[in-house]
């Protein structure tokens, strides 16, 4: 009996360190605690790079849920509902982080991650999506072809956001 209580104890131990080691948020992402509010504003015009930078359009085109997107290691934007935001960053390797931005415990702990090495110049696209088949919910960052990636950030409202206070 005491063996079983102790194989009991060991195996909830294991589970609660495996939980908190899920509720973490990957590396790519900021701090749990920070929330956005967004607006959404008209569409600009899709910008160019800077010669000596590479820009990213984040893109959110399906949904009413907000979106926060962390670039590494720190939030950089949201979008809510149909919208995008863009930002310039400097060449080289990076890591993007989208989470789910929610009271619900379920969804907050949803996150999708992606990765590429900017080059000076260049444009890149990433969508965020959300979307139920069924009865699985998915959740999804993925990066876009230049072509789809136009066609989504001027088809979508600009995301103006900024962390709560």
């Amino acid at each position: 009996m005491r063996t079983l209580l102790a194989l009991i104890l060991l195996a909830s131990s294991a589970a609660a360190q495996n939980r908190s080691a899920v509720a973490a948020p990957p590396a790519a992402c900021g701090p749990v605690n920070v929330a956005f509010a967004v607006k959404q504003d008209q569409p600009q015009s899709i910008s160019e790079p800077e010669s000596s930078k590479a820009l990213i359009y984040v893109i959110q085109d399906y949904g009413h849920v907000t979106i926060r997107v962390g670039l590494d290691g720190a939030w950089i934007g949201a979008n809510q509902g149909s919208s995008h935001f863009s930002l310039s960053v400097a060449p080289g390797e990076h890591h993007l982080c989208a989470n789910w931005q929610s009271k619900l415990a379920e969804y907050s702990s949803l996150y999708s991650l992606a990765n590429f090495t900017a080059e000076p110049g260049k444009t890149y696209y990433f969508r965020t999506r959300v979307w139920i088949s069924e009865t699985t919910l998915f959740f999804d960052l993925d990066p876009l072809n230049s072509d789809e990636g136009r066609y989504l950030a001027a088809s979508t409202l600009l995301a103006v956001s900024h962390p709560k206070n």
